[in-house]
């Protein structure tokens, strides 16, 4: 087996801070204080994968797009390519990644040199932005491509659910289908609009464990967010997430929260508006609770279009899940990826679900 690897080593740096995703905002995340995503989560599906198949060939990208990362998995890569502004000594530690200069050209065309390598997959790490650069340099080729989710949005269904996921499907993969990338603008994102946009259709192995393409959630959710008012306790603190259904909720509280934002509310006051991650755990109380709703089509609960809601965040609350009956109807399970494996393991099992006023649905989280 011959492996591609090519990371974006500031894929999902905006989105604890705030920013909703990352492209254009590099440097207004990195005067965030944002810490790079991307190369843990590369380091988990390599080790994944050095695990299953440490006779593999893997070719990858110089510095900081994938070699020593796929170093420190056990593997002796074959460096094919280097970006424009590599680095002239190994990053000696994550800082060093979110310093990064890489561009998508340099995506491309480390892609390129992959498939000119003959590589058997491309295994790349990134969000939809990268999945696009990623299919568009395969067009024309057979090769199939999967993606290691380390972005913020990840709408494509391109990617497997977690980057021990994308190793096992790289390691036992047979054949291979077509599925969408999807992306979106992202300044429009956050001024709260959504409109995915089919940028490349991309051979991808058939496997289980790859997300869906996002879709969007139907049915009336008046009822449920009238239940979830009704129900609000004084001096609770409440983290409430993004998502149409979450906005209904707001409303029904009496305030205009941030539609793709984390806001946080205690005894009618709104205490921060599309919050970062460390403007929620400034403002967490003695007892807390985040509301939730799955993502329509993939039942992302924590993962995608959430990043503010991290692993310390989750930990200091009292977790709540809603969704309309509409769109727990086309999920068979829900699905965590918060980029801890100790948290994510905690959070699976069965979970109540609001979907009504009054009525619930149990939901198994996996």
């Amino acid at each position: 087996m011959h492996v591609g690897v090519v990371v974006n080593p500031v894929a999902g740096m905006g989105g604890r801070v705030g920013l909703k995703g990352t492209d254009g905002k590099v440097a207004e995340a990195r005067e965030r204080g944002a810490e790079p995503r991307a190369p843990d989560r590369a380091r988990r599906a390599l080790a994944s994968l050095y695990e299953r198949a440490p006779d593999a060939t893997v070719s990858t990208a110089a510095d900081p797009m994938g070699a020593s990362l796929v170093r420190e998995a056990g593997f002796d890569p074959e460096v094919v390519a280097e970006p424009a502004r590599a680095f002239s000594e190994p990053p000696a530690d994550d800082d060093a990644y979110a310093a990064a200069e890489t561009t998508a050209a340099d995506t491309r065309e480390a892609v390129t040199a992959l498939a000119d390598a003959g590589v058997d997959i491309v295994l790349f790490v990134g969000g939809d932005g990268t999945a696009a650069d990623v299919a568009e340099a395969l067009e024309g080729t057979e090769t199939p491509m999967l993606g290691v989710p380390a972005g913020v949005k990840v709408y494509s269904s391109v990617f497997a659910v977690s980057p021990e996921d994308a190793a096992a499907v790289v390691a036992d993969f047979e054949r291979t289908e077509r599925r969408e990338v999807m992306d979106i603008d992202e300044d429009a994102y956050r001024e709260g609009e959504v409109h995915p946009e089919l940028r490349a259709v991309a051979h991808v192995p058939v496997a289980e464990d790859l997300q869906s393409s996002k879709q969007t959630g139907g049915g009336t959710v008046e009822a449920l967010a009238e239940g979830v008012a009704d129900d609000v306790e004084d001096g609770v603190t409440y983290v409430l997430g993004p998502g149409s259904t979450l906005g209904a909720i707001k409303d029904e509280l009496g305030f205009d929260g941030s539609p793709i934002g984390v806001d946080v509310w205690r005894d009618g006051e709104v205490l921060v508006r599309d919050a970062t991650e460390a403007e929620i755990l400034d403002a967490l109380g003695e007892r807390n609770v985040v509301v939730v709703t799955p993502i329509g089509g993939q039942g992302f609960v924590f993962g995608r279009g959430n990043p503010q809601l991290s692993p310390a965040v989750i930990r200091a609350c009292e977790v709540s899940v809603v969704a309309s009956r509409s769109k727990l109807d086309d999920l068979s399970v829900l699905r965590v990826d918060t980029d801890d494996p100790e948290l994510d393991e905690r959070l699976r099992g069965w979970t109540r679900v609001r979907v009504g006023k009054f009525e619930t649905r149990m939901m198994k989280i996996v």
